[in-house]
């Protein structure tokens, strides 16, 4: 299955085993400090098939620079990747689903600066905002990878042409269509899973930092990522409540799954079912979900089966848009991963991987015309439109004790039917005092 590249998408499996690739340098160990100058150890939440063709997408380039890179993934990789830098024994260079968690190691002072020839590309390659996200106390300590585009709504063309509807253009238009379909068809138009093992919760937070965005402006939402507007502030709080007039409504979810609360039981994944097979009429999720679609046998496509458009924002025409994507890090400075990261962190790069299929990048170099569907080409033309207002997930940025912590487990709770006033309190109250 074609998966996301966040850690919140990995299948629940321990590990997937270390695979070599590339065939020259010598057999190392599992940290930095142990393998030999030619081998680059990598450490990551991407599994399944996308590891595959993660490896695939390095293994010519490695093999032409002799260069061995072994790629290690793990589903704890959040906590287990402080615990091997902590204990001297970390990977040559670690790809973070959080640039939250890179910030912490790099000021602890675990991570090495990115190399100049990093640097170059990053002034070349990539946006300003997206450099930022690899840049700590002025210093860029690691280049993006790949990228999403988060809030799609996801539906399918021939069922808005029998019901008579046409794609909203705001909120309140999506609001009204929502209504417009669950009269004409006496069912909950929205399918929504918030399951994810340990993760379980993130779903939520996309939805939320979808409409933080949208109706309270960018500005708040970047002091809402640092922490200077609470979580307990009104406009948070009218997030929620955007948000909750879909999500908290037993007449408009959860179709195909069962009543409001079911939404945390279903895995986010198996939402795509449903959207595939018309059970469901809409779903919220990022770019990446293409990939589920078209494995629960959906076409995806305008005139195919599914297709998807932008959550819309307060006015028409508005570009807000969140995303996601990694940082790639590292802990060692031996010159194969100098050169390892420099190849990660250039056009070659992300034309390769985004060829072979699933997944995107921001890359101001990638050719749109090499992603693998006509979701994933629209993804990449938002990416770098100078007109779009990208910002990062905001979970990922926040501290990961909030992020990847309260932040989710108050979404379970709020989903649970814990009153909104309580559950941002307490989210907030796991904020880091200083």
């Amino acid at each position: 299955m074609i998966r996301s590249q966040r850690r919140r998408l990995v299948a629940p499996i321990a590990l997937v085993g270390v695979a070599g690739l590339a065939l020259a340098g010598c057999a190392g160990g599992g940290g930095g400090t142990s393998t030999g100058d030619n081998t680059v150890t990598v450490y990551g939440t991407i599994a399944d098939t996308e590891a595959e063709l993660l490896e695939q997408s390095w293994a010519d380039w490695a093999e032409e620079n002799d260069i061995t890179v072994k790629y290690e993934s793990s589903k704890e990789f959040e906590s287990q990747i402080g615990i091997r830098a902590q204990g001297g024994n970390p990977p040559d260079v670690a790809i973070f689903p959080q640039p939250g968690l890179l910030a912490d190691l790099a000021k602890r002072g675990y991570l090495k600066a990115a190399p100049a020839d990093v640097q170059a590309n990053v002034e070349e390659y990539w946006s300003e905002d997206w450099a930022k996200y690899g840049t700590v106390d002025d210093t860029l300590y690691g280049a993006p990878l790949m990228a999403s585009v988060k809030g799609f709504v996801w539906y399918q063309p021939a069922k808005f042409a029998e019901w008579g509807v046409e794609v909203p253009e705001t909120w309140d238009e999506l609001l009204t269509l929502t209504r417009t379909i669950q009269e004409k068809t006496g069912a909950a138009p929205w399918c929504a899973g918030f399951g994810s093992g340990d993760a379980t919760g993130w779903p939520g937070t996309d939805w939320v930092e979808d409409l933080v965005l949208r109706e309270a402006g960018s500005d708040v939402y970047d002091e809402w990522v640092s922490g200077e507007v609470e979580f307990t502030d009104p406009q948070i709080a009218a997030a929620f409540d955007s948000v909750g007039e879909i999500l908290l409504d037993p007449t408009l979810v959860n179709a195909g799954f069962g009543d409001v609360q079911s939404i945390n039981s279903t895995a986010f994944g198996d939402v795509a079912a449903p959207i595939a097979d018309g059970t469901c009429a809409l779903t919220h999720q990022a770019s990446f979900f293409d990939g589920f679609i078209t494995d629960a046998g959906g076409t995806v496509a305008e005139d195919g089966d599914v297709w998807a458009f932008v959550t819309p924002g307060v006015e028409a025409g508005s570009t807000e848009v969140t995303g996601g994507g990694e940082i790639v890090g590292a802990f060692s400075d031996k010159p194969a991963v100098q050169k390892f990261l420099t190849y990660l962190s250039s056009p070659e790069w992300a034309n390769t991987r985004v060829e072979l299929g699933g997944v995107i990048s921001a890359n101001k170099g990638l050719d749109p015309d090499n992603a693998s569907s006509g979701i994933l080409t629209q993804a990449i033309e938002i990416l770098q439109d100078p007109n779009t207002t990208f910002r990062f997930d905001a979970s990922d940025l926040m501290p990961s004790v909030v992020g990847a912590g309260s932040f989710w487990k108050g979404m379970v709770s709020w989903i649970g039917g814990t009153p909104t006033d309580e559950v941002l309190t307490q989210i907030q109250s796991a904020w880091p005092s200083s």
